[in-house]
């Protein structure tokens, strides 16, 4: 073969593979780091825990949908998962509205954290490094700083409840425990905004954070139950 013709072979190979390439580059979907359901999933729990939704409140899938500049099926989407969560109710030939928080509903989710969290502090005391210790310290001092501050406490509150969980490293739990919690969000104004209740829960924590430094795992989950019985009692409906 002439080299020349043997050259342009060659070359007319390197194009089809290139047009070959670029072609399926063109096919490939290109997928968002977060799909568009969980994004708008996000912005209405924002909406939900910040109670501009408030509880029992109709969500109004059509003003949300042009809100966000999207379909409804995301948003349809969207509320499967925050019904999932406890957040969204779901009625029948109603549409969905943000869930309210019984009586009930307090008492039962209260009963399960408590048990859960106190299995998992007394698992903590008995096996809690310095490292880890030190973090749930840091915390703390997050706590005792918000002591005036109701958002920025409730924050902290959370952020150490759940450092406990993640240390006593049970998957299962620290996801129930998660999605319980996100329902308790609903109520927060009927818990820790309520007269003297900030400075009783740092209390609690403090006494909390002593039994977990003396490795005393019975006490730790005994405090724990109490902590959390006075936190059902704040959050009880006037």
């Amino acid at each position: 073969m002439n080299p020349i013709d043997a050259s342009n072979t060659t070359s007319q190979a390197a194009v089809a593979r290139s047009m070959a390439d670029a072609r399926a580059d063109a096919n490939r979907v290109q997928l968002p780091s977060t799909a568009l359901y969980q994004q708008v999933a996000e912005r209405l729990r924002s909406k939900i825990m910040s109670h501009t939704l408030a509880p029992g409140s109709w969500i109004d899938e059509q003003s949300l949908a042009a809100e966000y500049g999207t379909s409804r099926t995301p948003l349809r989407e969207a509320l499967k998962v925050l019904a999932a969560e406890g957040l969204v109710t779901m009625k029948l030939r109603r549409g969905a509205y943000v869930t309210e928080v019984s009586q009930r509903d307090l008492s039962e989710v209260f009963h399960l954290l408590s048990l859960l969290e106190c299995d998992a502090v007394g698992v903590v005391a008995e096996r809690v490094t310095a490292v880890q210790l030190a973090d749930l310290a840091a915390l703390h001092e997050q706590l005792e700083r918000a002591v005036n501050d109701a958002d920025a406490f409730f924050g902290a509150n959370e952020r150490f409840h759940m450092r406990v969980l993640e240390i006593a490293d049970n998957r299962w739990r620290n996801q129930m425990v998660a999605d319980m919690r996100q329902v308790m969000k609903l109520n927060r104004h009927h818990s820790l905004l309520k007269e003297g209740r900030l400075a009783a829960s740092l209390q609690e924590h403090r006494d909390i954070m002593e039994a977990l430094k003396a490795r005393d795992a019975a006490r730790a989950k005994h405090l724990m139950q109490l902590h959390m019985a006075q936190g059902q009692e704040a959050a009880t409906f006037p």
